[in-house]
């Protein structure tokens, strides 16, 4: 189903997620989860296995794959696998085909563009400026261990950042969770590491499933609806 989008009457700001959305973090973040495992002692996933644990909060992946209950153990896995990522991992992601001209044509529109991102701001910073795609966003906002997606947008709504005239657009069920929790329209891109029933569950107003359909939240053409 599709129906017309015009920005001027819909929508203020696009909020992007990051891993998933606009790169593909898999390499990076597997390679660097598995380095924390193995550190101490814990059996190493395959890469194609870490696909589930891009999206939710760190500490929580930490506590599934480990069994841990110690804050403090979660917290020492944390260090080990930011001590790989931060020399190299954040530097093994690839930008989806499509999005460097998805981003442009939507700042070609006038379109504010932002990111919200559960990473790190240091790391999603350096991810952006690796690809040239810092100048789109008007701000980056960064995430911490314990601080939930919805709760970052609830913090951005207080700001005044974001209105709920703005659209979350993400891969996993926790970014649309987040803009629904917030008021805020949400939509779900299927090239990244959610699954299609998983996006369907959190009824997206938006469903996409290419980075070049991306343009049609602002240029008044048809955007994709689940």
């Amino acid at each position: 189903m599709t129906t017309p989008c015009n920005l001027g009457t819909r929508h203020d700001l696009l909020l992007f997620d990051l891993d998933g959305t606009l790169s593909d973090p898999l390499v990076g973040i597997g390679r660097s989860l598995n380095y924390a495992l193995a550190h101490f002692g814990y059996t190493e996933l395959e890469l194609a296995a870490c696909s589930t644990y891009i999206g939710p909060p760190l500490d929580q992946t930490f506590t599934t794959l480990t069994g841990t209950t110690s804050p403090q153990h979660v917290a020492e896995l944390i260090a080990k696998y930011r001590e790989r990522y931060a020399d190299v991992g954040y530097a093994e992601n690839v930008l989806y085909p499509g999005i460097p001209a998805a981003l442009a044509r939507l700042s070609e529109a006038g379109v504010p563009l932002a990111v919200c991102t559960a990473k790190p701001h240091v790391f999603a910073v350096r991810i952006l400026a690796l690809f040239g795609l810092q100048g789109y966003f008007r701000f980056v906002d960064g995430g911490q261990v314990g601080l939930h997606k919805w709760q970052q947008i609830e913090a951005l709504l207080a700001q005044g950042a974001v209105t709920t005239a703005s659209v979350m657009i993400g891969d996993r069920a926790v970014d649309l969770v987040a803009a629904h929790r917030n008021g805020l329209q949400a939509a779900g891109v299927l090239w990244g590491h959610g699954s299609r029933q998983e996006l369907e569950a959190e009824r997206p107003r938006y469903l996409f499933h290419a980075p070049p359909e991306l343009p049609t939240l602002a240029l008044g053409t048809n955007a994709t609806e689940p």
